[in-house]
């Protein structure tokens, strides 16, 4: 009979991370409750062999080619068929006792369908990390930001967030705790993301259907991250902002998504003529390559909602814009 958990690893090419971070999560993750399943999606490396001989306790799942983050993800949850399971980036180190929380409170509530531990810096531990922190956030034009992170300006964990489950609008995808039967019947991920987003996009479609999402900070993982794309680098600038566009048009009504999405234009100009001035053409040509393919990619998507969630989703009381750049708040 299959334990309730299933912590899924998404591995492609991977035997170094595996090496350096599985162990964490085999010695730190409560074997009464969760199985550890590396999804290996097409590797040519040695990463099968390396499990087989050093993770002999993880169980494997092969898939025939690489699918994807997104597609990887979908093919591998509905092949395994758990209770809950949890998306864990092959680049995270799990501190004891991390996953309890997140099981103990999902049993406990069943109104909640995901949630995600607080994340730290795997490289800075004392500070969070960007993507996720201690919850993640959108504001009323749809921009992310999170507890201890807003924009680039990442906090140093003192406790601050060290609170009782609180509601979030979305739980990062480096460690997303999620039932398994709404992760399937709301679609999973959208694979035409690629990358970046898209488990904002998923969160999003999670409140659609009615559930909430919960930042449980009691229990804690250390994420490296930035390993794949960093910050300045103009195809992560690119994934950003195509990526947002799309967020807003495919979860949105047709009226209030055409609408906000023509007040995000203006904003991504000026971002375009900031880039622009810092001499980075790059960057700035990136956005106007971000623009030009969302309007090829929209017409992918012909189904919307008949609810505006903007404005009752957690953060969406704010523009974020504004308190960071022009009132000067860079924290939570």
């Amino acid at each position: 009979m299959n334990k309730p958990v299933a912590v899924i690893i998404l591995n492609w090419n991977g035997a170094k991370l595996l090496k350096e971070f599985l162990p964490s999560v085999c010695s730190n993750t409560n074997p009464d409750i969760a199985d550890i399943i590396v999804a290996d999606n097409g590797s040519t490396d040695n990463s099968l062999d390396i499990l087989a001989k050093e993770f002999p306790m993880v169980k494997t799942l092969v898939l025939d080619k690489n699918y994807g983050f997104a597609e990887g993800y979908n093919r591998a949850i509905k092949a395994t068929g758990y209770k809950y399971t949890v998306l864990l980036n092959s680049d995270v180190k799990t501190a004891a006792g991390w996953i309890e929380p997140l099981f103990e409170f999902c049993e406990n509530n069943p109104d909640t369908a995901a949630c995600q531990p607080k994340i730290l810096s795997y490289n800075e531990p004392e500070k969070f990390e960007y993507a996720g922190a201690a919850g993640g956030f959108i504001d009323k034009l749809g921009y992310p930001f999170c507890r201890g992170r807003i924009f680039s300006s990442v906090e140093t964990d003192n406790g601050q967030y060290d609170t009782e489950p609180i509601d979030i609008m979305w739980a990062t995808g480096a460690a997303l705790f999620v039932r398994t039967d709404v992760y399937l019947s709301v679609g999973g991920l959208d694979a035409k993301f690629f990358a970046h987003m898209e488990e904002i996009d998923l969160c999003w479609r999670i409140h659609s259907a009615g559930y909430r999402i919960k930042a449980v900070t009691s229990g804690t993982v250390y994420h490296l991250g930035g390993g794949s794309l960093p910050a300045s680098n103009p195809r992560k600038t690119y994934l950003n902002f195509r990526n947002n566009l799309l967020l807003l048009h495919k979860n949105l009504p047709q009226k209030e998504g055409k609408r906000l999405l023509f007040i995000r234009r203006l904003y991504d100009t000026l971002a375009f003529f900031m880039y622009v001035a810092k001499l980075d053409f790059k960057n700035a040509k990136a956005i106007i390559n971000a623009h030009l393919d969302f309007k090829k990619m929209r017409k992918e998507y012909n189904t919307f909602p008949q609810t505006n969630l903007i404005g009752t989703l957690p953060g969406s009381d704010c523009n974020i814009i504004i308190d960071y750049y022009l009132k000067g708040r860079k924290t939570f």
